[in-house]
C-alpha cells in the first residue's frame, strides 16, 4: 500500500469530522484565489483523494458555503476573548481582544473579499430575517464577551461598563459600525492607550 493510498483512505473520520476537515483546508486556498480555487487543491491541502470531497459535499458551490460559514462563525474569537487572563491589566486585556477581533474580522475579510474579486455571487444566502438574527446573536455575545473583559475594573472607570464597550469598539473597528473599511494606520497599543487615558496630555 502506498503513502498516498493510505491518505486516501483516511479511515476512522465521521462524515462530519471529514467535512470540517475539507473546510479547514479550503479557507487559505479560498481566502488566496477566491472562487478560483479547485476542489484538487482543496484535496491536496486535505491530504485527501478528490473523489473524498464529494462524498461529504455536494460540488464546489456547496464547499464555498461553508468555507463562507466557517469565516462567519464567532465562536473561535469567542473563545480567544474568554480565554483572556482576567488578572492581567486592563490595558494588556483590551489588546489581547482586539488583536483577537481584528484577526476575525481579517479572516472574514479576506474568504468574502477573494470571492467578490472572483466574481463569486451566486452562493445562496439565508433568508434575510436567519441572517439578520444569526448577526444580532453573534454581535451580542461579542459584545458581552468584551464587557466581560473590563468588568473587573469596573469600580474604577467613570462610565458604565457596557457604554465603554460600545466605545471601545467603535473606536477599533469604526468600518464594523458604519465607518469606512481599509488598513489600520495606527496601533492597536496606541487606540487602547488613548481609548484608557485621553489625548491630551495632564497638565503638570
Amino acid at each position: 500500500m502506498t503513502e498516498t493510498e493510505t491518505r486516501r483512505r483516511a479511515p476512522g473520520m465521521s462524515p462530519e469530522q471529514r467535512r470540517e476537515a475539507v473546510v479547514r483546508a479550503a479557507l487559505p486556498l479560498v481566502a488566496e484565489h477566491g472562487a478560483a480555487v479547485t476542489t484538487a487543491q482543496i484535496a491536496r491541502a486535505a491530504g485527501i483523494g478528490e473523489a473524498t470531497i464529494f462524498r461529504v459535499f455536494d460540488d464546489k458551490q456547496a464547499v464555498l458555503e461553508a468555507v463562507v460559514a466557517a469565516a462567519l462563525d464567532p465562536s473561535v474569537v469567542l473563545q480567544e476573548l474568554r480565554s483572556i487572563s482576567l488578572d492581567q491589566p486592563l490595558a494588556v486585556r483590551l489588546v489581547d481582544a482586539a488583536d483577537a477581533l481584528e484577526a476575525h474580522f481579517a479572516r472574514v475579510g479576506s474568504v468574502l473579499g477573494a470571492l467578490h474579486a472572483t466574481g463569486h455571487t451566486g452562493h445562496r444566502r439565508p433568508a434575510p430575517a436567519a441572517a439578520a438574527a444569526d448577526r444580532e446573536r453573534s454581535v451580542s455575545a461579542t459584545f458581552e464577551a468584551v464587557t466581560e473583559i473590563i468588568e473587573p475594573d469596573k469600580d474604577r472607570l467613570r462610565l458604565p461598563v457596557e457604554t465603554l464597550t460600545n466605545a471601545f469598539l467603535g473606536l477599533l473597528f469604526p468600518a464594523r459600525v458604519g465607518g469606512q473599511s481599509g488598513p489600520r494606520t495606527v496601533a492597536i497599543e496606541d487606540l487602547v492607550d488613548v481609548f484608557l487615558y485621553g489625548a491630551v496630555k495632564p497638565e503638570s
